[in-house]
């Protein structure tokens, strides 16, 4: 694989901007994935639910505020996502491939994998059932295993309570990591957003700034993680 620099990556479930307090302000959820300082950030319940589904974040706002625009993951005008997840990424990062997932289970659930130079990131918002999640997990890495094979990152909200049970399929493919709680925001309970790698990766989770995480512009806290290649040694040249 190619060598890159290190890469800042976040994870948020925005809830369409609705706040803990029950106030929507995108505003808000702008000022927050600025703090994160990332390089790429994926999100989750970017848009609304209704209709077109259009953006809960102001697109024209969205570079301005953060300095990252929308990757074109959307299937219409005015979405920024596509099942709600959408990806901000600094304006030299061009996704080179997108690729959607259509995901089974009871609720119309979807992935997406974007090819980056040298990365691949996938986002995911998987169901509320955990029936569902392992067929929606059976089917992620099925859909990722017949692609070319590149360095690979997923990041979402997994809605898995449990830390023991319940991600072993993506397990036997991935390293998982689960940073924290998140979930709700104003008290932390539950573990469900988290990041899973392959083998070419080194990733490290960074505790997000104070000010990413202040009055609550979600119901979900974020997730931010330092994304390296494994470094290989080289093959000795004969003379």
């Amino acid at each position: 694989m190619s060598d890159f620099a290190p890469l800042r990556l976040a994870s948020y479930n925005i809830r369409a901007g609705l706040g803990t307090d029950l106030r929507r302000d995108p505003l808000r959820v702008l000022s927050a994935i600025s703090a994160f300082d990332a390089d790429i950030v994926v999100l989750q319940e970017a848009d609304f639910r209704m209709g077109e589904r259009p953006s809960a974040l102001p697109r024209d706002m969205i570079e301005p505020h953060t300095g990252l625009r929308p990757l074109p993951v959307a299937e219409n005008g005015v979405s920024i996502g596509w099942h709600g997840i959408a990806m901000l990424a600094r304006p030299d990062l061009e996704a080179e491939v997108v690729n959607r997932f259509p995901l089974p289970g009871l609720e119309p659930r979807g992935a997406i994998a974007v090819d980056l130079p040298h990365l691949r990131v996938v986002g995911v918002h998987l169901g509320l059932l955990r029936h569902s999640r392992r067929q929606q997990l059976d089917h992620i890495r099925d859909e990722l295993e017949a692609l070319p094979q590149m360095p690979t990152v997923i990041l979402g909200d997994f809605n898995e309570w449990s830390r023991k049970v319940g991600l072993g399929r993506l397990a036997r493919s991935y390293a998982i990591l689960t940073p924290g709680r998140t979930f709700p925001a104003n008290l932390p309970i539950g573990a469900l957003d988290r990041v899973a790698h392959c083998d070419a990766l080194n990733v490290r989770m960074i505790d997000p700034p104070r000010r990413a995480k202040g009055s609550h512009p979600s119901d979900h806290l974020p997730i931010l993680a330092e994304v390296t290649p494994v470094q290989t040694a080289p093959v000795p040249v004969s003379e």
